[in-house]
């Protein structure tokens, strides 16, 4: 179907005419603050009109020829309006192709599209800012019981495989792999044979490549990887193959002048270093630079890769799960709650049997002005994109060893959604947690790593309760269940049914309901559970078999109501 203008000739008015032109199109193809000079710098987009910088254009899906036809049109589209060879439309995913224009070719680029009267023949439905990303253990490995689970079941996360969508994977830490093991590939989370060639860097323009995804300058990524998966031999040694250190905040007497520095400290037994599920195998799928920047675009690359890529042929999963610690903060001037253009491409993925974990984000805290002064508050209403998209699993944080006596950490983002929804869906270990330390991560604070030695540092944030949370089972075969489709806060507590990595969660008593035995669901706040038994996700709720308590345990006065699933590196 050409592209060409002007469209065909308009046929005479008919009783459908009408309708034809209310198809559901009335939104602005360009938002309003694209326009402000201001705006687009706060998002990292050139100033100037003239500058290019990188936007999202979302095809119509009601175009004529249908969507395969529009993809091809657009690109036409593209070179005949703004004239150029150069810096083609990148295809995101099906509906999403990202542009390097400015703000003068976006214009000419609507203003011709918009010259067809029905909308039907229109190529553009809306374009977006290309949003930037950011990113978004001790003692919580006992905390939630994961031990337990390790020593009872085996849960080590062995045959299933992890995407991390983060800064990279630095594939030299000993965390992951130990270069002196006879069978170091096979045991390798990184370079297993299954795995070895599926790394991505989307960091670079065009397609994907493996570049640099087995590095990280940043250290972000590995720090998440560390929680997830690996862990050390007992043939290390503290402080001549691996050394840790923890963070030391201080400040004088009246609390001004705040600095942080990073001491060193011994562990004795190294095989307490481990991930949660030690062998599970990651993919690192790279979109953040060596500075912890990147795009939304790039993030959906990645999604796409997976679902278009990996996972292809719907008869096996090669990739189970995907950890996301990274977002940006939801602007509801943009677009509706959960359907901007990266929570949509998230809930494809877990449409297609992949689950998807997400940080809440770290903006649950700020300042309000009061009637006498300003004064710190917790903000609800604060949940970062893509955490609001409504099939991912949205992960607050809460303290390491002991959520019962401090509840959801200062910091984590709260619910509930924009459009009312809860979030996030549950909390997990996030301040504080010892993980591999790589890149820039020990730079600022003064830690001294020799060649060739590997650190782990402590650090705060979603960023690090989110990889707590997504790390898969052990068995063989299908996925597992998502957890809400038991309701919004019931959980399987039964050894048969855990959806998540070590079979082994930390529940929250209630102070009204507990189990009445073992393979039923305990219900952790019942005043949030919605009512009924409809369906989440494709999967139908099971009934919650519960009996009344006749006294609360003096943990029950918690303030956290939800459940804490999985644990952390131990130390």
């Amino acid at each position: 179907m050409s592209d060409e203008l002007p469209p065909t000739p308009k046929a005479p008015a008919g009783p459908n005419d009408e309708d034809s032109q209310k198809l559901p199109m009335s939104r602005a193809t360009i938002p309003p603050g694209m326009h402000d000079p201001k705006q687009r710098l706060a998002w990292g987009l050139p100033e100037s009109e003239d500058d290019r910088g990188p936007y999202m254009v979302e095809l119509n899906l009601l175009y004529r020829g249908g969507l395969e036809e529009a993809r091809k049109a657009f690109v036409r589209f593209f070179k005949r309006i703004l004239k150029r060879k150069d810096e083609p439309p990148l295809p995101v995913s099906k509906t999403y192709y990202r542009c390097d224009m400015s703000v003068k070719e976006w214009r000419a680029l609507v203003r011709a599209d918009e010259k067809r009267p029905d909308r039907r023949d229109r190529l553009i439905y809306r374009i977006w800012p290309d949003f930037p990303v950011k990113p978004l253990i001790y003692h919580s490995v006992s905390t939630v019981k994961a031990d337990a689970a390790l020593r009872s079941y085996e849960a080590s996360g062995a045959d299933i495989v992890w995407g991390v969508i983060d800064s990279g994977i630095d594939k030299t830490h000993l965390h992951f792999g130990d270069p002196k093991d006879p069978d170091h590939p096979n045991h390798h989370v990184l370079l297993h044979p299954d795995v070895q060639m599926l790394h991505r860097d989307f960091t670079q323009a065009g397609p994907e490549v493996a570049g640099d995804a087995l590095t990280d300058r940043y250290g972000h990524g590995t720090h998440v990887a560390g929680i997830i998966a690996g862990g050390l031999s007992k043939e290390v040694a503290c402080g001549k193959d691996f050394r840790v250190y923890e963070t030391v905040f201080c400040s004088d007497p009246v609390g001004a002048n705040k600095q942080e520095t990073l001491e060193e400290r011994m562990v004795r037994d190294a095989t307490r270093l481990r991930g949660v599920a030690p062998q599970c195998r990651l993919i690192s799928l790279k979109v953040l630079n060596d500075q912890g920047q990147g795009r939304s675009s790039d993030v959906m690359r990645a999604l796409e890769y997976v679902r278009e890529q990996l996972n292809g042929d719907p008869k096996i999963l090669r990739v189970h799960g995907i950890n996301l610690s990274i977002g940006y903060e939801f602007d509801a001037e943009m677009f509706a709650c959960g359907q901007s253009p990266l929570c949509v491409e998230v809930d494809r993925l877990v449409k297609s049997g992949v689950v998807v974990v997400v940080a809440a984000g770290n903006t649950g805290y700020g300042r309000v002005l009061a009637d006498q002064r300003q004064t710190k508050v917790g903000l609800s209403n604060t949940i970062n994109d893509p955490g609001n998209a409504a099939l991912a699993i949205t992960v607050g944080a809460t303290h390491r060893d002991a959520p019962h006596l401090y509840g959801v950490s200062y910091f984590s983002s709260k619910g509930p959604t924009g459009d009312g929804r809860l979030k996030p869906d549950l909390v997990a270990p996030g301040e504080r947690i010892t993980s591999c330390a790589a890149g820039r991560r020990l730079a600022p604070h003064g830690g001294d790593v020799p060649a060739g030695v590997s650190a782990y540092v402590d650090d705060s944030g979603t960023s690090m309760a989110a990889p707590h949370v997504p790390t898969p089972p052990t068995g063989r075969g299908a996925p597992p269940p998502d957890p809400r489709e038991h309701g919004q806060t019931s959980f399987p507590l039964s050894r048969d049914c855990f959806p998540l990595p070590c079979r082994a969660f930390l529940s929250v008593p209630s102070p009204r309901y507990h189990l009445t035995r073992p393979g039923r669901f305990l219900r952790l706040g019942p005043w949030l559970s919605p009512p009924g038994s409809g369906r989440f996700g494709g999967l139908k709720r099971r009934p919650v078999r519960l009996r009344r308590r006749a006294a609360a345990p003096s943990c029950a006065r918690s303030t956290v109501r939800t459940a804490v699933p999985s644990c952390g590196i131990p130390l």
